[in-house]
């Protein structure tokens, strides 16, 4: 009995110790990505689903409020941009370029609301815990778990891993479906100057403009 008491006790320690643990590094995650007032990275992009992997990569700056641009090189260009209203999607030499609206995305399908610092770990996903199961990239990174809140019918988890610098290294998605979207972070650059026309799309000439509603 004595002995029984002693592991549940030393299994007690360990779970406060975790989510303390979760706790501390989802605010330092807060903290940082809250006073960032700009940033520019490599990223890498892979969906997995229906048996096929593609993977994308290129480069991201965002500057807030809302601004960002993901310029995608490689296996072939195409842009994602946003001025803080609109979002603009357009592969180069495309007769069409979709726009919408920024607040059609803030959710989980992308890491905007992440990364630009909009919300509190904690507090959009449910559950959130140490995710140790999960290997991460670079060893000394955490990898935590939850579900979003808002999005629980169609995303079963979301995967942070978080750098002991805490930087989020990676984002994953899992959709319902069994299919996930993955971002890889890497040569995080903070508070760089970035002027306002990186932001800025010209609809080429000859091009259609078709608005969308992404996410509703």
């Amino acid at each position: 009995m004595g002995r029984f008491l002693v592991v549940l006790s030393l299994v007690a320690a360990t779970a406060v110790a975790w989510a303390a643990d979760v706790s501390s590094t989802a605010r330092a995650v807060d903290d940082k990505y809250n006073h960032l007032k700009t940033l520019q990275a490599d990223f890498s992009e892979i969906y997995r689903g229906a048996g096929a992997e593609r993977t994308e990569s290129g480069t991201l700056w965002l500057k807030k409020p809302g601004k960002m641009r993901w310029d995608y090189r490689s296996p072939k260009e195409k842009l994602c941009v946003s001025d803080g209203k609109d979002v603009w999607f357009w592969i180069p030499g495309e007769p069409q370029v979709r726009r919408t609206q920024l607040k059609n995305l803030e959710d989980l399908r992308s890491p905007i609301g992440f990364l630009l610092g909009k919300t509190r770990l904690e507090k959009e996903l449910q559950g959130l815990s140490l995710a140790t199961d999960v290997s991460p990239i670079e060893p000394g990174d955490i990898v935590l778990r939850g579900v979003p809140q808002a999005m629980a019918d169609r995303v079963s988890q979301v995967l942070l891993e978080v750098t002991p610098q805490s930087w989020l290294k990676r984002i994953v998605i899992e959709e319902s479906d069994g299919s996930t979207t993955e971002y890889r972070f890497s040569e995080p650059k903070e508070d760089i100057k970035i002027a306002d026309k990186r932001f800025e799309f010209a609809v080429p000439q000859g091009v259609e403009v078709v608005d969308e509603n992404f996410g509703q």
